[in-house]
């Protein structure tokens, strides 16, 4: 099972994810829940480092899947552009949204989380 936490501030701001474990959906190179999970990980990555230019603070071990990622961009102490705020928090929202519509679906291979944390 893959499992995805997602890290908000204690104001309600998402700023980052933690992804660990293997989905066991299918075998390696089959597996379209780890392929959509991957996906869509690497759109929220590029779309905040390349299109809004913030830094993206990540690391991937591609041998136990344990992925984190920080984007201080989202949260106003570390970013002082108010749209830059909005559009990365929006993106992390609508992703933590993603995987729990997937959650309807692939119950027993995704599981979603989040947690209060501020850095």
């Amino acid at each position: 099972m893959t499992k995805v936490v997602f890290l908000k501030s204690s104001d309600g701001i998402y700023y980052g994810f933690h992804e660990t474990g293997h989905s066991g959906y299918d075998d390696a190179g089959k597996d379209i829940v780890c392929s959509a999970i991957s996906a869509m990980t690497m759109l929220i990555i590029n779309t905040v480092e390349v299109a809004l230019a913030s830094n993206v603070e990540y690391t991937i071990d591609e041998k136990t899947t344990d992925i984190k990622v920080i984007m201080r961009g989202a949260l106003p102490k570390y970013e002082p552009d108010q749209k830059k705020n909005y559009a990365i928090s929006s993106l992390l929202l609508g992703y933590f949204y993603q995987l729990n519509d997937m959650t309807e679906d692939y119950y027993d291979y995704i599981e979603v989380d989040e947690l209060v944390s501020d850095i």
